[in-house]
């Protein structure tokens, strides 16, 4: 029988070291290990991850984020972005994080903007995707100029400013190739009156932008202050390609 002097079981360790191609042997209580992995190593990522998810569901229970109708998945990958992003200190408002969930119409509320600290939701609202990503739902992204269409990815708020759009807020994409032509493209948080229920009860979904997440007219300022001057905002969708080529989703 074999025996190892680590505290988690055998099987997972082997199991965890096959998946990253870097296979262990284990006899007379010693490790031997081939390439980078080794038994501390496993067991410092698994004591992390372990904690990751404990955080995850605890946010997510006592925020109350399903009755919200966000989804543990995009929590998830929100708070993942968010700490990696964080950790490098390209964020610089602890604790605010922002989720817009495109796999949700744009007649639902699916813009949540969240206070960790606090564990309560600070607000969840409309807001619309770019007039050439789809109708109702969101279904097609691009980071190129001119193109009027949205763009997945980690966003850092930069400063608000009133201009053409009324009282806004510009955009730092964090994410190349996905997002990062975002502040030329002048993709901003803006109210418009297309954004609101209103045009849902006309046409049965959201008017669109040029590319910006516009949020309700009369929730705009509310939706600015909150999360401006270096929050992190997190646009999702379920897109093969963004969770692949993502490197803070897979970091």
């Amino acid at each position: 029988m074999l025996k190892t002097r680590v505290r988690f079981p055998a099987v997972f360790i082997i199991t965890f070291c096959l998946l990253l191609q870097f296979p262990v042997f284990i006899s007379n209580g010693k490790s031997s290990v081939v390439g980078k992995c080794s038994i501390n190593t496993i067991k410092n990522t698994y004591e992390v991850c372990s904690g990751f998810t404990l955080e995850v569901d605890s946010l997510y229970q006592n925020m109350n984020l399903a009755a919200a109708g966000l989804s543990k998945n995009v929590f998830q990958l929100a708070l993942k972005g968010y700490k990696k992003l964080k950790s490098i200190s390209e964020i610089s408002r602890d604790g605010i994080l922002s989720i817009v969930d495109f796999s949700k119409p744009s007649d639902k509320k699916r813009f949540y903007i969240l206070d960790l600290k606090a564990r309560e939701i600070l607000l969840n609202t409309l807001v619309a995707h770019g007039r050439n990503s789809g109708m109702t739902y969101a279904n097609s992204f691009s980071n190129k100029p001119s193109s009027n269409k949205s763009s997945l990815g980690f966003y850092k708020t930069l400063n608000s400013y009133w201009g053409e759009k009324g009282y806004a807020l510009k955009l730092k994409g964090e994410e190349p190739g996905i997002n990062d032509k975002a502040y030329a493209r002048n993709i901003v948080v803006h109210g418009s009156d297309y954004a609101d229920e209103t045009f849902i009860r006309t046409t049965g979904h959201l008017g669109r932008s040029q590319g910006c997440p516009a949020v309700p007219e009369k929730e705009s300022k509310k939706v600015i202050d909150y999360i401006k001057n270096g929050s992190c905002l997190f646009i999702y969708h379920p897109s093969r390609q963004y969770l692949k080529k993502s490197r803070l989703v897979n970091s």
